[in-house]
């Protein structure tokens, strides 16, 4: 565990409640998100980057939380899968995954709803060419991707507002 002493407060907006997380500098803020706020759905897969798993949005970026020190969050807004759903039902991008089998394992899951929710905000109608950019940095072991892309696609067709 980290020394109290050398701790910081990251004061932070997650999921639009205000925040203060005590926390070493260094610390990894996926480390941050999953011990001290309790926000389980953010995964570690390879803590190195590479895969996506811990996808949040910070500032309305996606970034990979295993690769961001807890001071860096200071003032930030974080948006964490917990924040993707409405109160009374699943975002378009996380029913179409329900519904036409985008998750499998669920490690991917949540970094991939980010990843899509991210590229819908910015674009409601993208290519099929663009949503497979858009998700490049998650990698999934499970499904072949076929049925992640084509929930993303199903997504942009749902009546209700994206993301």
């Amino acid at each position: 565990m980290h020394d109290a002493a050398r701790n910081i407060l990251v004061n932070c907006e997650i999921n639009g409640k205000a925040m203060s997380l005590e926390a070493h500098p260094m610390a990894r803020l996926l480390d941050v998100l999953r011990e001290q706020a309790g926000l389980t759905g953010t995964k570690e897969g390879c803590g190195e980057g590479e895969c996506g798993a811990c996808s949040i949005e910070m500032d309305g970026a996606l970034v990979n939380s295993c690769l961001i020190p807890a001071l860096q969050a200071d003032g930030a807004k974080i948006r964490t899968i917990e924040g993707v759903a409405g109160a009374a039902e699943l975002s378009a991008v996380q029913q179409a995954f329900l519904t036409h089998g985008g998750a499998q394992c669920g490690i991917c899951t949540p970094g991939m709803v980010l990843a899509a929710s991210n590229l819908l905000a910015r674009n409601s109608h993208p290519t099929e060419n663009e949503i497979r950019e858009a998700l490049a940095g998650n990698l999934c072991r499970c499904t072949g991707y076929t049925k992640i892309f084509q929930s993303v696609l199903e997504a942009c067709r749902a009546p209700r507002a994206l993301p």
